[in-house]
């Protein structure tokens, strides 16, 4: 990948993120003080099923990557973990911040590039780095991802990436049909290395306008180029798990959708 391309993504990227991501957050999470409430009654519910990969987080130091509004970060807060979110959208930021202030917890929010923090941030001291759902794809090498992954983690440190799974991103479209069941078609290509050009994610909890859409640019990878990707900057695996659709009243049946990983630094 040349890096004028690369250059050229990233931007894109970013300035989408910050062209109406904190309106979006407000529509889908309402204000920081009416999320922060519904924040604080469930805060384990927030987290899913990521909190049992994590064990007990009091006092544990956690850095959520691409943490975007903070939800997940200030749900670790109020469990008793030093949140971090590291993430390149000031509007992001500013929802984060707002939240953690009306949940009453401490939260550390860094806007920067992920790949292009500075030495100092790469301390090698937080107990997890967490990653989850939609996170791979806006990067164009996992080298350099993983590599600030293990520059983060302390020894003994652990990785959670959830994400969704390649099958379903990269070769499966599925369509709803009677019974909650849906109905399968091969549409892609699981080998496919060419960018896609896409709504950005929060656009769908905006409300209609008349103005343009933004877009990013997304490179969706193989399982075998995560797995690898992680191996190769000597973290450990100890965990691949393929889940299907766990959602209540949409079964797609036979294929997965989600994947969790998780991987110590030796």
């Amino acid at each position: 990948m040349e890096a004028r391309q690369l250059e050229s993504t990233t931007k894109q990227n970013q300035q989408s993120w910050n062209t109406g991501a904190y309106a979006a957050w407000l529509q889908r999470f309402g204000t920081p003080a009416e999320a922060a409430v519904k924040l604080k009654a469930a805060p384990a519910k927030r987290l899913g099923t990521a909190l049992s990969y994590m064990g007990d987080v009091a006092g544990k130091r956690i850095v959520n990557l691409l943490g975007s509004n903070g939800n997940k970060a200030v749900a670790l807060a109020l469990l008793g973990a030093q949140s971090t979110v590291i993430d390149f959208s000031d509007e992001n930021k500013r929802y984060a911040e707002e939240l953690a202030a009306e949940a009453g917890v401490p939260l550390t929010y860094i806007s920067a590039d992920v790949l292009k923090l500075p030495e100092a941030q790469l301390t090698a001291d937080y107990d997890i780095v967490f990653m989850e759902f939609g996170i791979l794809h806006y990067f164009l090498d996992l080298a350099p991802l993983f590599a600030v992954v293990r520059g983060l983690l302390r020894q003994g440190g652990k990785l959670v990436l959830q994400d969704f799974h390649p099958v379903s991103t990269k070769l499966i479209s599925s369509r709803g049909t009677t019974a909650n069941i849906r109905k399968h078609k091969v549409t892609g290509d699981y080998f496919s290395t060419e960018l896609e050009e896409k709504e950005v994610a929060f656009s769908k909890f905006l409300p209609e306008h008349g103005g343009q859409t933004q877009t990013v640019k997304l490179r969706n990878w193989t399982l075998g180029e995560i797995v690898t990707g992680i191996a190769a900057e000597g973290l450990y695996i100890t965990l691949l798990e393929e889940l299907p659709n766990q959602s209540s009243d949409v079964f797609d049946q036979g294929i997965p959708k989600t994947f969790t990983i998780a991987a110590l630094k030796l």
